[in-house]
């Protein structure tokens, strides 16, 4: 006899549907699953035999043929084993009536029968709703993160047998009530808090505008100086994240297999601090299935890279696409996939290999050869993207002595809350969200200049010797700037503080 039930394969952070196909029939005895299954669906053969028979069911004794279609798509994962279980059933009669229709099914199953959490629930869920599956029945550990899966119903369950029961008609399953977004979201209480680093005022002013406007930035500066906390304080300082960046961030935690399950939906903005050991593939993304990589999982958040010289050259490269587009894809023989990288990279770095050029306190032991050679490592093409470069000096005695102080990052957040609302109200309907995206065919209408900053900029870039690129980024920081003063015309003194950010650092302007 056959039999269909339908679930969802993951493909990137998309799902397709996927209808499992049993059929039960006589001859010689054998299991046998077809559809291009990978190493874990094929032991799904030993997992449904064992929660079958821990369950109250038998296995049959005879050929069974599973099929997963579509037949020419790769299928990962253990998410398989409920609707093959199910499917099984059905096909041996050993479940009465008809398989439940358009409703998707999804779970991993433990010997025992019991239901395991599936990477990936949310990004399926989501692409289910899309194609008009409005029913998920899903392990219990994924249900918090379709909770506010809009336009769906959500059934949790925890074991084939309550399944079964319920699919029979003898228990009931409820839905889980849908939640509002406002009703997750918690007072932040940031474990960084700006307050907490002492001096530093430049480089504080400096985050500020990063996050006001999504700007790369680079902190450059001796040992314990502070670099590493100014950066972790950072996300603390972004807004709130919307329904959409929240579902979209989770979706894609979910589809690497990241999310801890029970988790919900993530309401605070990722932050990813890579070790420089880190490969291209963990970087940008990559490996045999074509996985998201770190500047992936830093969407809508921060990538933190310390001791950026200390990174691969090619592997450092490998993002100056992701930092242009916004977006990565991944090509492999068999598969092409496309994951979101709006991420702000943050960096920091020593100026030299001894760490102390330019100390107060401490002598250089590099000769110029060594400094040039340790600041090259991190190319130009690179260097040339980042927005912000901020040298970051040793703090004094005095500043030390009269401890933390100075504006909380709730405080700052709400200036950089401002300043994103002005700029979402002036890109609205072009795709833009944050001034660190505009384009070359937008920047004359939004970054316009007066005369006074025009000459301004004009003598920077014949003095310093500003690429076109390097232009650009300074009339966008200047644009923040002036965002963050009430989101006026740019004048020439929001122009001379984004080039004061823009020469420092290392490297060329």
């Amino acid at each position: 006899m056959l039999a269909r039930v339908l679930s969802f394969a993951l493909d990137g952070i998309s799902g397709y549907p996927v209808t499992v196909e049993a059929n039960v029939s006589g001859g010689m005895p054998s299991f046998d699953i077809v559809g291009l299954p990978d190493a874990a669906v094929k032991e799904s053969r030993e997992r449904v035999r064992a929660a079958l028979a821990n369950s109250g069911f038998s296995m049959p004794f005879t050929r069974i043929i599973v099929n997963l279609a579509p037949a020419d798509t790769k299928k990962t994962g253990p998410s398989f084993d409920l609707p093959i279980a199910l499917a099984i059933l059905y096909a041996s009669e050993q479940l009465r009536g008809e398989p439940p229709e358009g409703m998707v099914l999804l779970g991993e199953l433990s010997l025992g029968g019991e239901l395991a959490p599936v990477r990936g629930a949310l990004p399926m869920a989501l692409s289910a709703v899309q194609q008009g599956y409005r029913r998920l029945l899903v392990p219990e550990q994924n249900a918090p993160e379709l909770a506010c899966a809009g336009g769906a119903q959500v059934f949790p369950a925890k074991s084939l047998r309550q399944v079964a029961d319920v699919l029979e008609g003898r228990a009931s399953l409820a839905a889980q009530p849908p939640k509002k977004f406002s009703d997750l979201l918690r007072a932040r209480e940031d474990a960084n808090d700006l307050s907490l680093v002492i001096g530093q005022s430049g480089a504080k002013r400096a985050l500020e505008i990063a996050a006001a406007g999504a700007h790369s930035l680079l902190l450059v500066g001796p040992p314990g100086t502070g670099k590493t906390m100014l950066a972790r304080c950072i996300p603390g300082l972004m807004p709130e994240m919307t329904l959409e960046e929240s579902l979209e961030t989770t979706r894609i935690h979910s589809a690497a297999g990241i999310l801890p399950p029970g988790a919900g939906l993530l309401t605070s903005r990722p932050f990813r601090a890579p070790h420089h050991s880190a490969s291209l593939a963990a970087l940008v993304g990559g490996g045999r299935d074509a996985h998201p990589g770190e500047i992936t999982l830093a969407h809508n958040g921060v990538l933190f890279l310390d001791e950026l010289p200390e990174f691969q050259r090619d592997t450092l490269d490998g993002l100056r696409q992701p930092l242009e587009d916004g977006f990565v894809t991944i090509s492999r023989a068999n598969s092409r996939s496309s994951y979101p990288a709006r991420a702000m990279l943050v960096a920091s770095m020593n100026p030299c290999p001894c760490g102390y050029l330019g100390s107060r306190t401490h002598a250089c032991r590099c000769t110029p050869q060594a400094v040039a050679r340790y600041q090259g490592r991190v190319s130009g093409p690179l260097l040339d993207r980042i927005d912000l470069r901020v040298e970051v000096g040793e703090v004094p005695q005095e500043a030390l002595r009269q401890g933390p102080g100075g504006e909380t990052s709730a405080q700052v957040r709400a200036r950089v809350t401002e300043a994103r609302e002005r700029q979402q109200k002036r890109y609205e309907g072009t795709g833009l969200y944050a001034n660190a995206q505009i384009g070359a065919r937008q920047l004359s209408r939004f970054c316009a200049l007066d005369g006074e900053g025009e000459k301004l900029l004009a003598m920077a870039a014949e003095r310093w010797g500003l690429s076109m690129r390097g232009r650009a980024r300074v009339m966008k920081i200047a644009r923040t700037i002036a965002d963050l003063e009430g989101g006026g015309a740019i004048e020439a003194r929001h122009v001379a503080e984004a080039l004061q950010f823009r020469m420092g650092g290392i490297g060329r302007p």
